[in-house]
């Protein structure tokens, strides 16, 4: 990767990714899109500019502008929010998506864009989810996902652009927070643990999930961009995860820092649903061998970090 158009910059993913290959790449090779400018350092210290994915010429436009050789398409409606405006999500997940592997396709660039444990439903096997299994989900997300995974498959075999990607869990930071995702509680914990020392959580008690820190997440995409082509038999929709723990888990792990810490419950049942339809665990074997894939955090260790940087970006 030497020139890097990055769409969906200023979400939960692009607000840490873009910083990150900007120190790794140069700030002028990490050209940030997205369809608003918030002012951010995402803005402020690189290029930006303003893109609409559903945008075709546009996307072009830019990617020939700079030249880019490398495409990282983000621009998604997360899963509680898609199921609100299911037409909306498709039109934008799936037409940002076509965008971005055409754009790639005909300026030959390389191509990665995450799917999700979304991409799974309630016929999957819910404990260690094979790489190769059923794929029936029952959410508008999460035919997206499986949309977009076999298209970025079909993009490679026919046309032979190098895509791949990763399903990742459900994504934890401190620097940006999530939008619309059904694992955002898993955020929105730490922040109320230190504000007011309690949370309510919208998933019910039992309900495991795959999670990662968002160090890691990062680390994976950039480990994955630059893996050997050769090796990887699947190249896109990796299994890839960090973590699995229930509401209690995680409130039990904050307790050993914030001990007055308290938890209950109430239950959302439309983001529990697509919760309960989701695996409890995914095994992650074919990234581990096919590219090297390694977590650094587990459930504590990110927890004592996050603590720690929430106290000092909440004070």
């Amino acid at each position: 990767m030497k020139k890097i158009l990055v769409t969906g910059s200023l979400g939960q993913i692009g607000t840490e990714l873009v910083t990150k290959m900007r120190g790794i790449y140069g700030s002028d090779n990490v050209i940030a899109t997205d369809i608003r400018d918030n002012g951010s350092t995402v803005v402020k210290e690189g290029p930006f500019e303003i893109l609409d994915v559903t945008d075709a010429s546009k996307m072009h436009e830019l990617a020939k502008k700079y030249k880019v050789d490398t495409i990282v398409h983000l621009a998604a409606l997360l899963s509680a929010t898609a199921e609100k405006n299911p037409l909306l999500a498709w039109n934008l997940n799936m037409g940002g998506l076509v965008n971005a592997l055409e754009t790639a396709r005909e300026l030959n660039c390389q191509f990665f864009t995450p799917s999700s444990i979304g991409a799974f439903g309630p016929s999957t096997p819910k404990d260690q989810t094979p790489q190769d299994t059923i794929q029936r989900p029952t959410t508008m997300y999460g035919v997206n996902k499986v949309s977009g995974e076999l298209l970025c498959d079909y993009y490679f075999y026919k046309f032979g652009v190098d895509t791949r990607g990763v399903r990742f869990p459900g994504l934890i930071s401190y620097v940006a927070q999530p939008g619309g995702g059904t694992t955002d509680y898993a955020v929105e914990i730490y922040y109320e643990a230190i504000k007011s020392g309690r949370y309510t959580s919208y998933i019910g008690e039992g309900t495991k999930m795959d999670m990662m820190y968002m160090p890691d997440a990062l680390n994976a995409i950039i480990q994955l961009m630059e893996a050997d082509s050769a090796k990887l038999v699947h190249r896109n929709a990796f299994n890839i995860t960090a973590m699995s723990f229930a509401p209690e888990e995680i409130a039990a792990e904050i307790k050993k820092h914030i001990p007055q810490f308290e938890m209950s419950y109430n239950v959302d049942p439309a983001r529990q649903a697509i919760a309960d339809s989701w695996p409890n665990s995914i095994d992650p074997t074919a990234a581990k061998e096919e590219w090297g894939f390694k977590a650094d955090y587990d459930l504590g260790k990110m927890t004592v970090d996050m603590l720690d940087k929430l106290k000092a970006k909440l004070k």
